[in-house]
């Protein structure tokens, strides 16, 4: 029985097959450094150094036990540790979640972007239009002081509960796995709610500068704020990359894939309403509120396309 355990341990311990290119040797290197690097490789590495923990705990733990039980006891025992061999599955996103349990409800989730070692805390949309969206990005009291350098829009900041950009670079994992909508809710200090959604949306590795692809407008009332932000670079005002000469964060004090400049500024200076003290700093959406209304709410949510 010792040698038949141990056995199953190791087929439940064998690395997920390469994809056909790895296979082949035949991956294009190019393509793989300006997507993510060799992320094939480095899940099957971790993949392999999990389950080779796994096998190790096993083979301890079935030749201990087996001395001081009977096969009853001893099978008994044993079950949980052979449950470990099931298949290691971490949401990659809210959709991973909600569709392996549509029950739950909006709020608070751990998903793994990049990896198992990439856990992220996100805010998920369990409500709007069947569920299942990763909001990431959300402002709705002015709690987060959203005007921060390259480094931060990079990585993240913020509480998942409240106040947060995701990080960039999760988002670009994220839309490179699979092909996602975009729904961008907003409310404003009168208690109307609208929404614009584009049927697909992604971003480009930091080796391209995080550049915005949006498209597939649908009208919710708020009219299409991101089309004109199509095609561009993300910008931090310490790091000018809109296409023209001036410094269109620092102007606006804010962070976004800025033209020239915005139809719309989500991450700009929490303010109520409207407010022409300084020109278009505040959470704006142009084509539903004009210029120098800052929104009370917006949240830019992703899913996977159905």
């Amino acid at each position: 029985m010792l040698q038949l355990l141990i056995e199953m341990s190791i087929r439940c311990a064998k690395p997920p097959p390469l994809s056909p290119a790895s296979a082949n040797g035949n991956t294009d290197k190019q393509e793989r450094s300006t997507r993510g690097g060799d992320k094939t490789d480095k899940e099957t590495q971790e993949f392999r150094h999990i389950r080779a923990s796994r096998l190790t705990d096993i083979k301890i733990f079935i030749r201990s036990s087996q001395q001081n039980f009977d096969d009853g006891v001893f099978l008994l025992l044993l079950a949980p540790v052979l449950t470990c061999c099931l298949p290691l599955v971490l949401p990659l996103d809210c959709s991973d979640i909600h569709n392996n349990d549509n029950s739950q409800l909006s709020g608070v989730y751990t998903i793994y972007p990049i990896g198992a070692t990439s856990a992220v805390q996100v805010y998920c949309d369990m409500d709007s239009d069947g569920g299942g969206w990763t909001v990431f990005q959300r402002r709705m009291d002015g709690s987060v002081n959203f005007y921060r350098p390259w480094d931060h829009y990079k990585k993240g900041f913020g509480s998942a509960a409240g106040e947060y950009w995701l990080g960039l670079e999760s988002l670009f994992h994220l839309t490179l796995r699979k092909k996602f909508e975009l729904l961008v809710d907003m409310e404003d200090f009168s208690g109307n709610k609208v929404f614009a959604r584009y049927s697909s949306f992604s971003i480009d590795p930091e080796s391209h500068e995080y550049r915005l692809h949006v498209s597939g407008f649908t009208d919710g009332g708020a009219g299409d704020g991101l089309s004109y932000h199509n095609g561009q670079k993300f910008s931090t005002f310490d790091k000018d990359q809109d296409p023209v000469s001036r410094n269109c964060a620092r102007q606006f004090l804010g962070a976004f894939w800025y033209d020239n400049c915005h139809d719309s500024n989500p991450n700009g200076v929490y303010r109520w309403g409207a407010d022409a003290t300084i020109f278009a700093v505040g959470v704006e959406w142009h084509r539903w509120k004009g210029v120098n209304y800052s929104l009370k709410t917006i949240s830019m949510n992703i899913r996977p396309v159905q």
